[in-house]
């Protein structure tokens, strides 16, 4: 594709076919994301729509280094859009190679502006040496230029066109009016068209080249596959290739070796270096039981693995098919540019007719109401307006992926524009998420005055019931329990009430347990008064109290804490220097979250908040007028990530493909959630400059064309660097 009259050509005959459902063209990476229903269409009947609209569908090979399969046009994957003469590398070696060919040939061309060489051997009445420019000419303007022509007749043939449809006019046409020219002893413009041909190539050259450069992050994520493995089979080792190893192999890992696919680690111990992953340049120590993921590398130790997932499961193909998704999706800022890109060219086409008709008739000379015609042809770029839009993307994404920071869709970036408040859930986000027991406090008997139980016999009790849920809080007192050795009793009738606690039945001596918070306690119709004195008193401030119901009788508290992570503070600090307001949203009694957010210096507290309540919450403060970021830390927290204006998920690489936020942070680190927030506000800020100067280039350049003032030569010039410059400027987010 030429520009981004191509690309909304391509979708719009996409869309307008019946079982297309969605289609987006993305033209700075040459892809389609066409999803479709497979009961109306298939996959030929899906490309023959893009080939019968004058492109090619490219079939290739796709390694993301785990899998290796053929391109599919399914729900969610993509096709490869390229013209016939453009594949990759080669494509950009051969418009080089066009260029140098043009350039050279151009020069006898451009000498005869200075200097006028004559041989005095006449041929039809024509000096040999203009027989040698037309030879030229034609060469340049319709075998290297030959690229323009076609696909101009292509979309000539739809009653459509594109930039090269302009380009194709203007060198045609000043070719053969010089044609014309010098068979009527009149002044000719071969070099003017061969000229305009060569700058246009070495414009093609550079934009693609510095687009390239913007995509670089993806091709070396999909450069950090690996093509074989070492399995062990029988105690042998065997080399083979990575598309035969299943899950459930087992693979040798040497020091300085990559991981070839996602395992756990059965045997031996080493550091291995997860950068790739998640951006931390720490190496991370690794032994039997741990996780690995393929692409990372092996340092020091040897390993053996098991295999856990291969192909599209791999963490590796997961963040490809994210930054891949990313980069071809559009920010809705770029359906402005797709709306005036698809009507650009036609009114470029009447605006140089009109250019024609008045400097005709003002200046009765033909000769310059023509090349101020062609001056206006070749000056206008709608190149710069489709690059604008996805280079910066593809540069955002690609810096985000080198530091652990994943974003989902285009318009993750328009999301953070005019955020002013950022919600963290509290456990597992400021804090590391692995709470402890800090403390066991007895309560006195009501009926006898007395304490009844000691510390061991409550924990005992609530360990026993919470070795039922699978609740952070839960699994604390199961290990605290354990450390201390602590048999645990049979229960039955469990029952698990979300953001209560857990009950059930003590199977020996079938009296009923309570293990929970306050609310499950009263909800139980039992005497609260004594959680009241801990939830007033100063034991609170360590941590999140656990009740312990025996019978009707509330026999204790266990306070659990989770500790704030090291980087909390810093992070808090410098998101009010960015002038964010700071919110925490606990479903810990309000005590217990003052304490943590006073720690912190967090602006709101949202206490108390059931899990199924924090949505409401999200939407409390965007009903105030809060353009509002939640960052949470799992799946639980997905209604609120989704409800936010802009949703951050922090998780585990494993975690990666489930999260439902629009950025997704590959380590629990809170550092990552600044870098996001101001790469997100960066390409945001460099997709509207990128518009801005696409559309004041266009705005003034062809005015000035329209007047006289800009020769066809450096107009050609201008137009050919004009999208370069929306490139390198995208281009400054990785240097930022």
């Amino acid at each position: 594709m030429s520009c981004a009259s191509c690309a909304v050509n391509n979708e719009k005959a996409l869309l307008k076919t019946k079982g297309i459902i969605n289609a987006n063209v993305n033209f700075a990476t040459k892809n389609a994301y066409v999803e479709y229903d497979t009961d109306i269409l298939n996959e030929d009947k899906v490309r023959r729509i893009i080939i019968e609209n004058g492109y090619q569908v490219e079939t290739r090979s796709m390694e993301h280094g785990t899998h290796n399969k053929k391109t599919q046009i399914k729900h969610g994957e993509k096709i490869h859009i390229e013209e016939a003469h453009k594949h990759g590398n080669e494509s950009m070696d051969k418009t080089w190679r066009a260029f140098l060919w043009s350039a050279v040939l151009s020069l006898p061309l451009l000498l005869e502006m200075f200097v006028k060489i004559r041989t005095k051997i006449f041929y039809l009445n024509i000096d040999l040496v203009m027989w040698a420019h037309l030879i030229l000419a034609a060469i340049i303007v319709f075998y290297f230029g030959w690229r323009f022509h076609k696909m101009a007749l292509m979309q000539a043939k739809k009653f459509r066109s594109n930039m090269d449809t302009l380009v194709s006019l203007g060198t045609a046409t000043a070719f053969f009016y010089s044609l014309w020219a010098i068979f009527n002893n009149q002044k000719g413009y071969f070099e003017t068209a061969a000229l305009i041909i060569a700058l246009i190539l070495l414009g093609k050259y550079f934009e693609a080249k510095s687009t390239g450069q913007a995509g670089e992050a993806m091709r070396k994520l999909m450069e950090l596959g690996v093509k074989k493995a070492r399995r062990v089979v029988n105690g042998a080792e065997e080399e083979t290739d990575i598309e035969n190893v299943k899950i459930g192999d087992i693979l040798l890992i040497k020091p300085s070796e990559k991981v070839p696919l996602d395992g756990e680690v059965i045997e031996g111990g080493s550091s291995i270096d997860e950068s790739m992953l998640t951006g931390e340049s720490l190496p991370i120590e690794k032994e039997k039981g741990d996780k690995v993921f393929g692409g990372t590398i092996n340092q020091d130790g040897v390993l053996k693995i098991k295999v856990t997932q291969t192909g599209e499961g791999t963490v590796l193909a997961q963040i490809i098919r994210i930054v891949e998704e990313a980069q071809g999706s559009k920010a809705p800022i770029q359906k402005l540019a797709d709306k005036i890109s698809s009507i650009f060219v036609p009114a470029v086409i009447v605006l140089a007719f009109i250019a024609f008709i008045s400097w005709y008739f003002t200046t009765q000379n033909f000769s310059i109401a023509l090349i101020n015609a062609i001056a206006v042809l070749i000056i206008a770029c709608p190149c710069a307006l489709g690059l604008a839009t996805p280079t910066a993307i593809m540069a955002g994404t690609g810096r985000g992926a080198k530091s652990g920071i994943l974003f989902k869709t285009g318009d993750s970036f328009e999301r953070a524009k005019n955020i002013t408040m950022v919600v963290f859930d509290k456990t597992g986000t400021l804090t590391i998420g692995k709470p402890q027991v800090k403390k066991i406090i007895p309560f006195a008997s009501a009926a006898s005055g007395q304490e009844s139980y000691k510390e061991d016999k409550i924990l005992k009790i609530a360990a026993s019931l919470a070795r039922y849920s699978e609740h952070p809080l839960s699994k604390a007192v199961i290990e605290y329990a354990s450390s201390k050795n602590i048999s645990l009793a049979e229960f039955k009738n469990i029952k698990e009430t979300r953001g209560k606690g857990i009950s059930g039945v003590c199977a020996e001596h079938n009296v009923p347990i309570l293990l929970g918070n306050k609310k499950l306690m009263q909800g139980n119709n039992l005497d609260i008064s004594s959680t009241d004195e801990i939830l007033s008193s100063g034991e609170l401030q360590a941590g999140t109290p656990l009740f312990v119901a025996h019978g009707q009788e509330i026999i204790g508290a266990i306070i659990i804490a989770d500790e704030i992570r090291n980087e909390a503070p810093q992070m808090i600090k410098e998101l009010k220097q960015l002038k964010l307001k700071t919110a925490m949203i606990t479903g810990d009694h309000q005590a217990t979250a003052q304490a943590v957010a006073g720690e912190l210096e967090i602006n709101e507290i949202l206490a108390e908040v059931l899990p199924d309540e924090k949505t409401s919450e999200i939407k409390k403060l965007q009903n105030k007028g809060e353009r509002v970021v939640f960052v949470g830390d799992g799946i639980n927290d997905a209604p609120s990530l989704v409800q936010a204006d802009l949703g951050i998920a922090m998780g585990s690489a494993t975690d990666i493909a489930r999260e439902a936020g629009q950025i997704i942070l590959t380590q629990n680190n809170l550092e990552k959630v600044i870098e996001a927030i101001k790469l997100s506000k960066l390409t945001f800020k460099t997709i509207k400059q990128n518009l801005f100067w696409a559309f004041f280039y266009n705005i003034i350049a062809i005015p000035l064309a329209m007047a006289g003032l800009l020769n066809p030569i450096i107009a050609a010039g201008a137009m050919a660097f004009s999208s370069v410059s929306v490139v390198l400027n995208s281009l400054r987010i990785y240097k930022k």
